[in-house]
């Protein structure tokens, strides 16, 4: 049961960057997928999810309108097309996948509902 995070780097503001989640060991296409970051010094925080199959998206307010988050089940991979970053979003990002429970269950916001962590991606972004 893996999950591997790549994509990160050192870019400017206003520059684009995106980060890939490969999945292995488990039935991807039973889990919804979410993206954390945790900034030095700070909590975690939830950055946004898709659901099983990709019918809905969620986002938190600091990034909506900017970052994209998708999945390719047949590759097993989940996105997130970060664009017009700005020096906030300076962090440690962390794929994640939470295992759904019902058919109308939704991706959660809280980490603690997420099974399955992959190891962090750092995004840097200088002004």
């Amino acid at each position: 049961v893996q999950l591997q995070a790549s994509g990160g780097g050192l870019v400017q503001s206003g520059d684009s960057l995106r980060l890939s989640c490969a999945a292995s060991g488990f039935f991807f296409g039973s889990y919804h997928m979410g993206w954390f970051r945790q900034a030095p010094g700070k909590e975690r925080e939830f950055v946004a999810a898709i659901r099983v199959g990709g019918s809905r998206t969620r986002y938190a307010d600091s990034v909506k309108g900017r970052f994209t988050i998708s999945r390719d089940d047949a590759k097993m991979t989940v996105l997130l097309q970060m664009n017009n970053l700005i020096p906030e979003d300076t962090a440690e990002y962390y794929c994640a996948a939470q295992r759904r429970r019902s058919v109308i269950s939704e991706p959660a916001l809280n980490g603690d509902a997420y099974e399955i962590w992959g190891q962090g991606t750092l995004v840097t972004v200088s002004s």
